[in-house]
């Protein structure tokens, strides 16, 4: 039987829930387990997974939220059948490197996506270089984001952005409320590409950059790639894992 240690957000499922559990199951602390049950909804599993970085124990999520696309299913007395059964997924995050107007350089890592929105009723004009080559010169915008496979159903889907199976090796790049050009719909691009974004007019077009949940406000240009020194282990359960997940979301009206 693993060590199991039990984290839950606020949400009274989810402390009800760690309840059930620690009177089926013994418990050891974080740092002692050998597998982390996160219990919440996909916010607090991006919080969860933020915290693990370094420690890289695995972590198997239970739905105790309003949404649970990175997690399992709530099921108290067969889990450490399922844990024995659970399917492993290893996510790299995005590491987003910003520079503000104050020039003060800031560094930050995404599991979802990094996004570029703008702070003001003006619409934000960026510069997108991949690869050190600029590809548009120029994007008049609301915003932009740069996905992984993993965050491609979440904000990524919601603009409008394609659904990337997990293991494609792929980042989807997606504007928001594109004006012009107006029929851009964004770009697919490697894994190991590496995007930089200049903000144009950023004293009358402020601009703020987002790494999952770490903002960094009035940037002058960011910076984003895959961090392959940085991952993190999900666990789910085999007939529902994270690849069927993403094949079958892309099916749905």
């Amino acid at each position: 039987m693993p060590h199991i240690a039990i984290l839950a957000s606020p949400a009274p499922e989810a402390l009800q829930a760690k309840h059930t559990l620690k009177t089926l199951y013994p418990t050891v602390r974080p740092e002692e387990a050998d597998i982390l049950i996160a219990l919440g909804g996909d916010g607090f599993m991006l919080e969860t997974m933020h915290g693990a970085l370094s420690s890289k124990i695995p972590i198997y999520g239970i739905h105790c939220g309003s949404v649970g696309f990175l997690m399992n299913e709530l099921a108290p007395h067969d889990l450490m059948l399922r844990l024995e059964k659970a399917k492993p997924s290893v996510l790299h995050p995005l590491e987003m490197q910003t520079q503000q107007k104050n020039g003060i350089l800031a560094k930050a890592l995404a599991f979802n996506e990094v996004s570029l929105l703008r702070e003001s009723r003006q619409a934000a004009k960026l510069q997108i270089a991949v690869d050190g080559v600029v590809r548009l010169e120029e994007l008049v915008c609301d915003g932009i984001l740069l996905s992984t496979p993993a965050g491609s159903t979440a904000y990524n889907l919601s603009a409008h952005g394609p659904i990337i199976p997990l293991s494609a090796p792929l980042l989807a790049l997606t504007p928001i409320s594109a004006f012009r050009p107006r029929r851009w719909k964004g770009a697919l691009l490697p894994e190991n590409a590496q995007v930089q974004f200049t903000i144009l007019e950023p004293d009358k077009r402020p601009v703020s950059a987002v790494a999952d949940f770490t903002e960094v406000r009035n940037v002058t240009s960011v910076t984003v790639r895959q961090s392959k020194e940085n991952a993190v282990t999900l666990l789910f359960d085999h007939e529902h894992n994270l690849d069927e997940r993403i094949l079958r979301e892309q099916f749905l009206g």
